[in-house]
């Protein structure tokens, strides 16, 4: 067993059975895992004994009903130095105006529309912190019937001292853009930087630090049904998101005594609570309802190797389901580097009306349906219904390239994409750094039909 000082004084260990966790890491998805900080801390052969060793205290987080389908079902037992029920107090209810949750639909604010943002800026001086520096995009479903989602751009300047989160409503998926992150969580650590995702479940309580800044990134908070990794259908066990390249944290915990302040996110409300110490005080815990990283950098690309574009799903890294089948509450859909080989076809995306709708960032690189515009950090925005497709320098080149392999080289965008209509909030509308004449953009396409046949 390794123990390594870390942070505010926590401790952190391999996993129980003496297993090597790669930098404090155990790999796989939807695994049951097991990992005490402390030797002997985690029960054997039961879940609640009598009395747990070292004193602690044994308790259940609960990611789903009990009654879930074992397939489904996810749990995780933590053996604790105080039960979760001394880590809040009485409740305040606070501010945090750019947060934003569904439904929230702005009757001066029009949600119609394709629209394409820059990066939102740091600002000279300004202080801010993970829960503060978080900047809703859109919202789309309702935050109380948890369904749907919303999409946000995270501004971090300064870590949390003392200071706590955890969301009622949501679990986050974190894409970095720039700058790197630390996840002090309940359940051990998570370092994030770009080209990594990290996907933190509802319910947990985290602390975020600065490791490298300013950062920037973007956030799914997903309402509905937890991300689960998309069937591959006939394309079998292979490719796409591997489950073993999914990381989930070795037990951390820390005790310590400090004033410390708690907030939380409770159907769309901020509340804060007060309480003498650190809530990260699991010394050990086993079970299936964790937080996880994952380097997209592993994600494996399937495309088409003869002719023809395939719809955008085949590049999905996670899926939330909804009620209905083959229709997401929300897809995560990752467009990396890859080959494109297809012959006698139009090889970009190809123009579209989606009954979904589609916010999409811009990690780093071109994008190959929008050459010019979509930079780095910036966002993009495609309302269910509503046509988009490639500008006309992308359609040009797509319709004239040379038929050869081609690689689309040092980029990374992602998309994400749910079954409902996205709203945008006033932040979007009127601060963020709206690209007024991107519709403008398809604006010189050129009629082409003349009724003689043959190609134009």
């Amino acid at each position: 067993m390794t123990i390594d000082a870390l942070p505010q004084g926590m401790i952190r260990a391999a996993t129980a059975n003496g297993t090597a966790a790669h930098e404090g890491y155990m790999p796989g998805f939807g695994n049951d895992f097991e990992t005490e900080a402390l030797p002997g801390a985690l029960p054997q052969g039961q879940n609640s004994p009598q009395k747990c060793s070292y004193g602690l205290y044994a308790e259940q987080l609960s990611g789903t009903a009990f009654t879930a389908p074992r397939g489904q079902n996810e749990r995780t037992w933590c053996y604790r130095i105080r039960p979760s029920v001394k880590h809040v107090g009485r409740f305040k209810k606070i501010d945090l105006p750019y947060w934003k949750s569904a439904p929230h639909v702005l009757p001066d604010v029009t949600s119609l529309g394709q629209y394409r943002w820059d990066p939102v800026p740091h600002k000279a001086g300004e202080a801010l912190t993970w829960i503060t520096g978080m900047r809703t995009m859109t919202t789309a479903g309702d935050v109380n019937t948890q369904v749907g989602m919303a999409a946000h751009i995270y501004l971090v300047t300064e870590s949390m001292k003392d200071e706590y989160f955890f969301s009622a409503d949501s679990e986050l998926l974190v894409v970095p853009q720039e700058g790197r992150l630390r996840f002090c969580t309940e359940l051990g650590i998570i370092d994030l930087e770009p080209k990594e995702i990290a996907i933190i479940p509802r319910g947990l309580v985290y602390r975020v630090e600065v490791l490298e800044g300013p950062a920037r990134g973007f956030v799914c908070e997903n309402y509905g049904q937890k991300f689960d990794l998309p069937g591959r259908g006939p394309i079998g066990a292979n490719c796409m998101a591997n489950p073993r390249d999914f990381k989930s944290p070795v037990a951390a915990f820390e005790d310590r005594e400090a004033k410390s302040r708690v907030v939380i996110k409770w159907c769309g409300q901020f509340h804060e609570s007060f309480i003498d110490h650190s809530p990260l005080d699991i010394v050990a815990w086993h079970g299936n309802y964790c937080a996880y990283k994952y380097d997209l950098r592993t994600y494996s690309p399937v495309g088409a190797i003869l002719f023809d574009h395939p719809d955008p799903s085949i590049f999905t890294v996670l899926t939330a389901p909804s009620g209905q089948e083959g229709t997401a509450n929300i897809d995560f859909v990752l467009f990396r580097e890859r080959w494109l080989v297809a012959e006698h076809s139009f090889r970009p995306p190809w123009y579209h009306k989606n009954i979904m709708s589609e916010m999409m960032g811009n990690i780093y690189g071109i994008y190959d349906a929008k050459p010019q515009g979509f930079v780095p950090g910036g966002t993009s925005l495609h309302n269910m219904m509503l046509p988009h497709g490639p500008d006309r320098n992308a359609f040009e080149h797509g319709s004239t390239e040379p038929m050869v392999p081609a690689k689309q080289d040092n980029t990374m965008q992602f998309m994400f994409e749910t079954r409902f209509p996205q709203q945008l909030t006033e932040f979007a509308a009127n601060e963020a750094p709206l690209q007024d004449d991107y519709v403008d953009c398809w604006d010189s396409l050129e009629k082409k039909f003349d009724g003689t046949p043959g190609e134009k």
